[in-house]
């Protein structure tokens, strides 16, 4: 396994400089943002499909530092209900898969988008209650009219790329736990994979470790981030699992993400890490920080130090000792 980082973080710095900074740390793998939410301040997607020169000096950069590039992330809303919103991350997404594909980069992470409630909708409606049935009518007509056909497309596209997609399984969009991710992947194929945050399963009362081996059965785990969440009790009784508190007033939620060790100890990380070897991922775990607590330096300096002594190098071969 291999320590990487989602360098949107460090987005203030250039290529050369948050290369430099992140590999003087041990990193060996970066994260880049095309677009989307993430921006894109260290990947030029129109830029580098056009120059294959400047796609090779790029990569030249990040492999004379001893890193690999573990994913091209392009986080958005591709099924937006607001035409041009959806159209701008569809293309995003396509030029995103392209670019992988030439840059030989395996993984394109991004979300799975959520629709709105009808074809005049203006706004993305996430249903998350059963009853009244309404909501249930809802749920049906998005993934039968938007989330399979737009995803059992994208699905082609990537293979025909060579290109696996991480769908983040994060609240507010269609697909955001396991049960969600493995009827879209079997819908559309084996494209379709979880790029699998923690952060995002503690918040949603789900056990990352069993997350891990229910997507790892199916072999449908194909990034991993490393961030971690706190769970505010008193917060939480109050305010429920869906709080709405901004993430600014942090005092006032029923959870927060903490940097990896500040939400959940060393020996539940070393489980966590574990059980990706034990179900077959043996990829790159991707530091992401959106500690409200730290700064980004001593947020991603606690992640390496926290992570550093549970990562697991090296397969064990065989088994010696029977």
């Amino acid at each position: 396994m291999k320590l990487g980082v989602f360098t949107v973080l460090f987005s203030d710095k250039n290529l050369d400089e948050m290369l430099d900074h992140v590999s003087a740390k041990g990193i060996e793998a970066v994260e880049l943002g095309t677009g989307g939410y993430p921006g894109d301040a260290h990947c030029n997607v129109e830029e580098l499909l056009g120059d294959e020169k400047k796609r090779s000096e790029f990569m030249e950069k990040i492999s004379s530092r001893g890193m690999i590039v573990s994913a091209l992330s392009c986080h958005a809303n591709p099924l937006h209900p607001q035409k041009k919103i959806a159209e701008e991350a569809d293309a995003l997404f396509d030029k995103t898969v392209q670019l992988a594909n030439l840059l030989k980069v395996p993984v394109v992470n991004t979300f799975s988008g959520c629709p709105g409630d009808h074809e005049n909708a203006k706004y993305p409606n996430w249903p998350v209650a059963p009853w009244p049935n309404d909501y249930q009518e809802i749920l049906k007509w998005q993934w039968e009219e938007k989330i399979i056909p737009y995803w059992r497309e994208k699905a082609q596209f990537a293979e025909k790329h060579d290109v696996k997609i991480g769908l983040e399984l994060h609240g507010g969009f269609s697909v955001h736990t396991p049960a969600n991710l493995l009827r879209l992947r079997e819908a559309c194929g084996p494209a379709i994979g979880a790029n699998l945050d923690p952060s995002h399963m503690w918040w949603q009362g789900i056990d990352p470790v069993e997350s891990i081996k229910i997507l790892g059965r199916e072999n449908a785990i194909h990034h991993f981030h490393a961030k971690d969440t706190i769970i505010d009790q008193p917060n939480m009784n109050r305010n429920g699992l869906t709080d709405m508190t901004s993430y600014s007033y942090m005092q006032n939620r029923s959870w927060y993400f903490r940097t990896v060790g500040f939400g959940h100890d060393t020996k539940v990380w070393a489980d966590i890490i574990s059980a990706l070897r034990l179900y077959g991922y043996d990829y790159v775990v991707s530091i992401e920080h959106e500690d409200g607590l730290m700064s980004i330096d001593e947020g991603f300096t606690k992640a390496i130090q926290n992570l550093m002594p549970v990562m697991v190098k090296e397969s064990v071969g065989d088994m010696w000792w029977t």
